[in-house]
């Protein structure tokens, strides 16, 4: 598992370290999983997919919402098909909230699921608490011994993690490695200050290049991944709110900032390996030989 922040070199590294270790690799990036915004995200190009087969990139449209639960079921959902082709898997990214999940170092409720939501909230309106109540203790005698009858949110809430278990696909909102009992190794990339701020210069410039502005209209400001880092700032200069050289500072401030609170985060993530290295591919290579005999 190969974390960093933004601009630190996990795409390059894991597409070495997949190639030698006969790896395939999974993202964990709240971003890169959205469709049409390869500039903006950072996501892997055409030709490092060609080279090395990624999963769960570029996979959802802009406007869906998608949760860290949805992630770690996908991503073991991954991880076992590659490890029954018997390959090995590499989970890469920056969203720490998707690995912690994925590792079982955090405690999911299910997600909510709209449709189920609005059938209940429909059920709500049409029936009586006591009706509700009844048709949880059909559903889960022991929950609904815990609610009393009158309490209209919470037998709502348990009807709606009820009927989730049977709606939603095998798996559970806790699964992950660690209730799996797969075995893991987490890497941080520690890249010194003043070289990761130079490639986020170097980053934005050559994604304003490329066509970040004309990729952030395309996506529209009502997409829910509208949210991510440049394309706000696109968007307020398309409504003539910057100048061109306000708006390419804001987004290298924005960018640091996120930087900032991913280095954070993952300082307080378990079981984390932090990597300052001027060999990264050398030394990545020997933790996960030793730590999970890959040869």
């Amino acid at each position: 598992m190969l974390a960093g922040a933004t601009a630190s070199g996990k795409t390059e590294l894991a597409i070495a370290l997949a190639q030698r270790f006969n790896a395939e690799i999974i993202g964990a990036d709240s971003r890169q999983i959205y469709k049409g915004m390869p500039i903006g995200t950072a996501a892997p190009s055409a030709a490092q997919r060609a080279a090395v087969p990624h999963h769960l990139v570029e996979f959802i449209e802009p406007a869906d919402r998608y949760s860290a639960a949805q992630f770690a079921q996908d991503a073991l959902d991954c991880i076992t098909d590659i490890h029954a082709r018997g390959k090995r898997a590499i989970v890469v990214g920056g969203t720490g909230f998707y690995i912690r999940t994925l590792t079982g170092a955090v405690t999911l409720a299910p997600p909510a699921e709209m449709e189920l939501r609005q059938r209940l909230s429909y059920e709500a309106r049409i029936h009586e608490p006591a009706f509700l109540h009844q048709w949880l203790a059909a559903r889960d005698p022991q929950r609904s011994k815990a609610i009393a009858p009158e309490d209209r949110y919470r037998v709502l809430r348990a009807l709606e993690i009820s009927l989730m278990r049977n709606e939603r696909r095998p798996g559970n909102a806790n699964d992950s490695l660690a209730s799996r009992g797969v075995p893991f190794v987490k890497v941080f990339l520690d890249v010194p200050e003043a070289i990761l701020e130079r490639r986020i210069e170097e980053r934005v410039d050559a994604m304003l290049r490329t066509g970040l502005i004309e990729e952030a209209e395309e996506v529209g400001a009502d997409a829910v991944a509208a949210s991510a880092v440049g394309y706000l700032q696109a968007l307020a200069y398309l409504r003539g709110w910057q100048t061109y050289a306000e708006f390419r500072d804001a987004v290298c401030r924005a960018t640091r900032r996120y930087a900032k609170r991913q280095r954070t985060w993952f300082r307080s993530e378990p079981q984390t390996v932090w990597l300052r290295s001027d060999d990264p591919l050398r030394d990545v290579s020997n933790i996960v030989q030793e730590k999970l005999a890959w040869a």
